[in-house]
């Protein structure tokens, strides 16, 4: 017999938001929350983080990776 997949639950209110701030490059740490075990990135639903804040998260994963602050892949 089949599982139904559980749901994950999600915070309700973006963290960025509560804190009156914006998704930077330079805090690695917080953006490392929003990355995957295998270094992708969630999803909006996932994270809780609202759209405005979403489209900000990922340009700045992606400055993280470039300059080396964060892994583009899974480290073994």
């Amino acid at each position: 017999m089949l599982k139904k997949r559980e749901k994950i639950k999600t915070p309700e209110k973006c963290f960025f938001c509560e804190e009156a701030k914006t998704p930077d490059y330079k805090d690695y740490k917080t953006l490392k929350k929003c990355l995957s075990d295998r270094a992708k990135i969630l999803s909006a639903a996932r994270t809780g983080v609202c759209s405005k804040h979403q489209r900000g998260l990922s340009k700045e994963i992606k400055r993280a990776r470039n300059l080396g602050l964060l892994p583009f892949t899974q480290s073994i």
